[in-house]
């Protein structure tokens, strides 16, 4: 039903497309590329790639499609995105016929400085690259890989703007049936975790500098406060933070302990989790930037070494359940403390974009290093590549589920 109301939506903006004062456009951007993941075969998480049973080469075609339309008081935006997918791994092959909305919404000005709107939004703010504090809904927005498309929460947005500086905004979200979560919190869903929350957001943008408040509440639930702030002292230097105050709900409690087992918590105790970051842009526009993450919601190190401990002494097929335990309700990342650093080139080069990076856990000494690159083949069209490759053993962090992992592809806008 919600995508014959989109498609309602369309036939009305184009019977209103020949009014002069409604404007309407319609461009996007095609995708075809490749994936291709080498599970660890010897991963005490996910053992022979039997419990997440991770795709190791997916082919996708797939059509973003950018629709827009409106007037001087109400604007229509929609992002529906077509996608057909083969996906094999060992056990089969799968393919998929798939279409959503990433985003819509409508929004009205109500007044000078009153908007309302309502439909799917991406509910992102925040300077952070590798994970965003200071967000409930997107703490890894996926800023690291530019090809990466983040769905919207369904909303209902009311926001005041009294000057060009200031905006304040009051949000409740109806649910997150969108596209990522859509098979495990259907529409309407009682275990959605952020259905019928509400967010309140206020922001302020200056010449040298912004900052952000934001405070979200669902109903037995603590309430999450989050903030940012950045600050550039001089033209070349940019220094942020962000932070964030939460309690965790499904939370998995792996004790020092060895003796004791997994439990779940059904809502954890309050942890914070702070982020300072750094960026300095040379005079030939690369810039370097440097993060450090501290998530409280992580385990210690002795946490996370019976974490993998546990998942190891559970063999299968009995200790099946405790896998899956284990992958599903494991804090975002496992550990405590986590730098971050990025090497880039300007997204404005005529000749393609690059950027690095190097992920570091100073929780159990595992790293990855990650890159991306975009080359212009002409006008419209140009190749891209993803590529991640963690250093470690089975029990540390990012080499627990995978050997290596690229995307090769191409893009063309329309």
């Amino acid at each position: 039903m919600r995508y014959v109301a989109c498609l309602a939506v369309l036939v009305t903006l184009v019977a209103h497309a020949e009014e002069p004062s409604w404007r309407s456009n319609v461009d996007g951007t095609a995708y075809v590329y490749a994936d291709n993941t080498t599970p660890r075969m010897d991963s005490v998480l996910n053992p022979g790639n039997q419990i997440a049973r991770l795709p190791m080469r997916t082919r996708t075609a797939e059509a973003r499609l950018d629709l827009k339309a409106g007037s001087d008081n109400l604007r229509v935006t929609l992002r529906p995105i077509l996608q057909d997918q083969e996906i094999f791994n060992g056990f089969g092959k799968l393919t998929k016929h798939d279409y959503y909305l990433s985003q819509g919404e409508m929004r009205w000005h109500a007044a000078e400085t009153v908007n309302v709107a309502a439909g799917r939004e991406v509910l992102t703010w925040g300077p952070a690259q590798f994970r965003s504090p200071s967000n409930p809904f997107y703490f890894d927005s996926m800023r690291d890989n530019p090809q990466f498309e983040l769905s919207g929460l369904d909303v209902v947005d009311l926001s005041w703007t009294p000057d060009t500086h200031n905006t304040v905004s009051l949000v409740h979200i109806v649910g997150s049936s969108s596209h990522y979560l859509t098979n495990t919190y259907p529409f309407g869903s009682a275990n959605d975790p952020w259905r019928d929350m509400w967010l309140l957001k206020a922001e302020q943008r200056g010449a040298d500098g912004a900052g952000g408040i934001a405070l979200a509440k669902k109903p037995r639930q603590g309430l999450f406060a989050g903030a940012y702030l950045q600050y550039t002292p001089i033209e070349m230097l940019m220094l942020y933070g962000e932070a964030g105050s939460s309690t965790h709900v499904n939370s998995l409690q792996s004790p020092s302990d060895i003796n004791l087992p997994f439990s779940v918590q059904e809502e954890s105790d309050r942890h914070s989790n702070e982020l300072i970051g750094a960026t300095y842009t040379f005079d030939n526009s690369q810039s370097f930037t440097g993060e450090f993450l501290h998530q409280g919601q992580g385990f210690t190190a002795a946490e996370e070494s019976t974490y993998f401990s546990r998942a190891a002494n559970a063999a299968l097929p009995n200790g099946a359940s405790t896998l899956v335990m284990a992958l599903t309700a494991a804090p975002p990342l496992l550990g405590r403390d986590y730098w971050h650093l990025i090497w880039q080139n300007s997204l404005l080069e005529s000749d393609g974009y690059w950027r690095l990076m190097l992920t570091h856990s100073l929780n159990d000494g595992g790293s990855v290093l990650s890159g991306y690159g975009e080359y212009p083949l002409s006008g419209r069209v140009s190749g891209f590549a993803v590529a991640a490759m963690p250093k470690g053993g089975a029990k540390q962090e990012f080499s627990s589920i995978y050997v290596r992992t690229a995307t090769i592809g191409i893009k063309a806008a329309f």
